[in-house]
Parts: structure tokens; sequence; C-alpha cells
């Protein structure tokens, strides 16, 4: 038989309602369109990322180890955040339409900006003195 933290599953489940929360009043108030940019998961997945980055850095390098701040934050709040699911539907959507080179640019984009913003933060995270 397994042996669960159910504290851990928990801080996962907490922390992916709030982030599933705010993705979906984000594509609420923004609709996607199959000929357009699809911003709402754009702009979730580039958050996301970029809080990834900030929170693995700070959590392992600046702050004390604890057994419940990662799976809140990275695993829970930024996997409920992030939706590289709705991405793919889109991008197969923008195909599907005929919309090749917006299917492309924003895959591109997307994979881009998404690295470029961890390690924006990661290095945000490491400029910033240690108190001691």
């Amino acid at each position: 038989m397994a042996n669960h933290d159910y504290r851990e599953l928990a801080a996962i489940f907490a922390g992916g309602a709030l982030g599933a929360a705010a993705r979906a009043g984000l594509a609420t108030v923004m609709a996607a369109d199959p000929g357009r940019w699809p911003w709402p998961t754009f702009i979730v997945n580039i958050i996301g990322a970029f809080l990834v980055g900030y929170f693995t850095t700070r959590l392992l390098e600046r702050l004390p180890l604890s057994s419940y701040r990662r799976p809140l934050l990275g695993t829970g709040f930024c996997g409920g955040l992030t939706t590289f699911s709705t991405m793919q539907v889109e991008t197969v959507r923008m195909v599907e339409h005929g919309h090749w080179a917006l299917a492309v640019s924003y895959t591109a984009a997307s994979i881009a900006a998404g690295l470029l913003v961890v390690h924006l933060a990661t290095v945000l995270v490491r400029r910033v003195r240690v108190r001691g």
C-alpha cells in the first residue's frame, strides 16, 4: 500500500483550484477565435512559465525547505493556471481553418516566450541579495 502525504495532496489541490479559477476567469473575459491570436491561453501560459521559474528558484535556492510550498505553488497553482493542452487544441483548430502562419507563430512564440520568462524569473530571484 502506498504511503500518501495527504497534506501535500491538499496543497496541490488548493493551488490547482486557485490556478484553474484564475485561468477560467481570464478565459471568460477574453474568448478565443481560431482566426485570431488566443490571448487568454498565451497570457496564462507565459505568466505560469514566469511563476514556475520564480517559485522553483526561490523555493530551492532562497527559502528553507518546506514540504508544501512547491506542491502548492509549482505543481498546484502553476499546473492549474497553465494550459498547454488548450494551446494544442487551439493550434489544431487554427490549422483546420487554414491559418497555418498563425498556428506556427503562436506555437513558436509560446515556446520562446515561455523559455525566456523562466530564465528572466530565475535571473531576477538570483539577483536579490540574501539577508543574513
